[in-house]
């Protein structure tokens, strides 16, 4: 860039800015649960940020949450509809709700001009993921899926260590971790009935360690799937102590694992657990053929691993290893938020695109279907 095109964009960045620093960023926040609380809490620590409107369709519970975090001045809504129709100078919205109302929350944020942080999954099906793809394009607004695993600077490091070619060339990629025992009842039981939920721990928190393995190897997309789902303990009266009843409600995977042929003759093995009578179903793994790099489990993949990274190569006919010592990656869900600000504040591209999550979706997509029909699928993702 010449020093003339250099002081235009200087020049550009600085009217924006000034643009810009006289107002507040207008955001909406649709579903008031408990993840709601955890966007509240960060947006409320940004100088230049406004929470505008909530919308829940429980009654009450939008303005007992406005009250819990003293938000004030805020429109209180029964919908999403309503919020996103009378709140015309609405800059953003955190949609929050049931996994099942992320597609037409999304796709009515998104036709009435509004850019939008999605929280995970991104949807409940790969055909609802693909109709809010074409709402975002239609609109040309920002859609970006909550993922703040991203902000992570160790996470980070996984891409890096791979795109370096330390590892060689990919050709095989295993997720590990899960819960012993992390059924989210504490939360009600919107996680795990199915009009709700949709999905179970495969969209949960699998989604979160297919982010951090697809992104690695650049999100190469899905052939074939052979997947698997269970629910013995979701459907087991005796994991309820004092709620019984729950069994009868649970209506989705506790459990799920899927064989998957992915583009550039990758293989993702995947499992991941609500519940299982193991401590984890292990480390994380990414073999190439120069080196193999192991990432030390965690119980849902959604923020910082507590060890550091271990890479296993062969130096002058010797086996070794040798560890990546962990960084400092400070407040990933504040960062997360952030991001999203500042890309409706100065235009900027969405940290987590649609483009990448969407493939993540297709594989969740395939293994349900897969567990559903007891045979190995092939995949198609629709063009947007």
């Amino acid at each position: 860039m010449g020093k003339a095109a250099g002081l235009d964009a200087f020049t550009q960045i600085h009217e924006t800015e000034k643009k810009v620093s006289g107002r507040k960023i207008r955001i909406g926040i649709i579903g008031t649960g408990w993840i709601a609380g955890m966007h509240a809490e960060e947006y409320l620590k940004m100088d230049d940020v406004e929470i505008v409107a909530l919308a829940d369709i429980i009654p009450g519970k939008a303005q007992k949450f406005a009250d819990q975090f003293g938000i004030k001045n805020c429109r209180i809504y029964d919908s999403d509809l309503a919020l996103v129709e009378n709140e015309k100078d609405l800059d953003g919205v955190s949609i929050c709700t049931y996994n099942c109302q992320h597609a037409p929350c999304a796709i009515h944020a998104l036709d009435h001009g509004i850019n939008v942080m999605l929280e995970k999954p991104f949807t409940v099906t790969l055909d609802e993921a693909i109709e809010v793809m074409r709402a975002e394009k239609r609109s040309g607004k920002i859609l970006t899926i909550g993922f703040q695993p991203r902000m992570s600077e160790n996470m980070r490091m996984i891409k890096k260590i791979v795109q370096s070619g330390e590892l060689g060339k990919i050709y095989y990629i295993q997720a590990g971790g899960g819960r012993r025992r992390g059924i989210p009842t504490p939360f009600g039981t919107s996680f795990i009935e199915k009009n709700t939920g949709g999905i179970g721990a495969v969209g949960d928190i699998g989604t979160y360690s297919l982010d951090m393995l697809l992104g690695a190897v650049g999100y190469p997309k899905p052939l074939t799937v052979s997947g698997y789902t269970s629910s013995f303990f979701g459907k087991d009266p005796d994991y309820y102590p004092g709620h019984p009843e729950y069994a009868d409600k649970f209506g989705v995977d506790d459990f799920a694992a899927g064989f998957v042929r992915l583009e550039g003759d990758i293989i993702l093995d995947f499992r991941i657990s609500w519940a299982m009578n193991m401590n984890t179903s292990g480390d994380a793994l990414i073999l190439g053929t120069k080196g193999g790099l192991r990432i030390p489990s965690t119980d849902c993949w959604n923020g910082d691993f507590g060890a550091p990274l271990t890479i296993y190569k062969t130096l002058c006919g010797e086996e070794i290893e040798y560890k990546v010592p962990l960084k400092p990656s400070g407040d990933l869900f504040f960062k997360k938020l952030r991001a999203f600000v500042d890309s409706i504040r100065f235009g900027g591209k969405p940290t987590v695109p649609s483009s990448e999550i969407v493939i993540n979706q297709a594989i969740i997509d395939g293994i349900v279907r897969s567990a559903a029909l007891g045979k190995e699928i092939t995949v198609q993702i629709p063009e947007v």
